[in-house]
């Protein structure tokens, strides 16, 4: 039996890969480091992978 190859799934187009970045706010802690936020991409929900698009037209019948 020959192995299965999995396709890789494609790279969101909206992040490139890179679906979670850290932003520094300018402010400080009162232990003197950085303040920082955490943002996802909106578009793949911080995966950096996109799922395969939906059919466009659907045929219903025969």
């Amino acid at each position: 039996m020959m192995p299965q190859h999995t396709l890789p799934r494609p790279i969101c187009g909206h992040c490139d890969g890179f679906p979670t970045v850290t932003i520094t706010t300018g402010q400080t802690t009162p232990t003197g480091q950085r303040q920082t936020i955490t943002a996802h991409c909106p578009a793949c929900r911080g995966t950096g992978h996109t799922t395969t698009p939906a059919r466009a037209h659907t045929r219903i019948g025969a």
